[in-house]
């Protein structure tokens, strides 16, 4: 197995968010212990491991360091984009997931299609998910609810009403863990809008999954994006760009597009970082 390094959502090295990507030189793949033993030792919030299926189709398997995940939307924009520098992908492609087939456009830029969004619910009394994120007594006004929402991932979109807010949150993790536990969700994905022609500013804190905060996030962009419309703020049909990992010092932009039919898209670019092989490794 050859292992790869790949910055997601930037066109730049040390940019974007990073993830592990594994391409498999067999038909089946390794045991799921030595797979979540691969994702702690690279360390990345997500390693995606990549078994190819025949022209222009693969199935993808998404690790945490401490779990599996049905779908990583910047794991799997790394790994496409990967595939078509190696000569592996090209066009459109087909890309097996637990969360559902997706189309893949693997070109210089990925453009992945997401598995249609839904609002899984609505969330009445925000308190504790507000005090959660370091807001106490302030104005949390926003014409906008909180809501849970999945495109492949089921995650909650929380509206703050500033971007200096934003890039101030105090988030208490383990806080932020018993919620998302409690919803049956994957992260706190809060945004606010600004003046700069930035759709919105973005941060996503996902310490249930052992990843406290993410530099870009395909999926949760995806489900914003269908949230925003569904709430009115898009029309039937529009392109948006956000902006995330600002306060982690490396600033990813996620493009996203919506069609009327509510069907999203995420698109980015890529930079290949590193790349390796594991030596070490025997099956029983």
């Amino acid at each position: 197995m050859n292992y790869f390094i790949v910055d997601a959502f930037t066109d730049k090295p040390f940019g974007g968010n990073p993830a592990g990507v594994v391409l498999l030189d067999s038909d089946s793949f390794p045991e799921d212990e030595l797979m979540l033993k691969i994702a702690v030792e690279l360390r990345y919030s997500e390693t995606a491991f990549v078994r190819c299926d025949g022209e222009n189709e693969f199935t993808i398997r998404y690790f945490t360091p401490k779990a599996e995940v049905d779908l990583c939307g910047h794991a799997t924009i790394a790994s496409f984009f990967l595939l078509h520098k190696k000569g592996l992908a090209s066009g459109q492609c087909l890309c097996h997931t637990k969360a559902g087939d997706l189309t893949i456009e693997a070109n210089n830029k990925v453009l992945m299609q997401m598995a249609k969004p839904r609002i899984v619910a609505t969330v009445g009394n925000t308190e504790e998910i507000y005090r959660a994120l370091g807001m106490y007594g302030q104005n949390m006004f926003c014409p906008y609810t909180v809501q849970i929402v999945s495109a492949g991932l089921p995650d909650l979109m929380i509206p703050l009403p500033d971007v200096a807010t934003l890039q101030s949150l105090q988030p208490d993790m383990e806080a932020i863990a018993a919620i998302t536990k409690k919803y049956d969700a994957v992260s706190f994905h809060v945004f606010a809008f600004g003046d700069d022609g930035y759709t919105a500013h973005v941060r996503d804190f996902a310490p249930l999954y052992d990843i406290p905060e993410e530099s870009a996030t395909g999926t949760a962009n995806a489900s914003l994006t269908y949230y925003l419309q569904q709430n009115g703020y898009l029309g039937t049909e529009a392109e948006c760009a956000f902006i995330q990992g600002e306060a982690m010092g490396r600033p990813s932009v996620i493009a996203t597009r919506i069609l009327p039919d509510g069907n999203v898209f995420v698109g980015g670019t890529a930079a290949i970082v590193a790349e390796g092989s594991f030596s070490c490794l025997c099956r029983e």
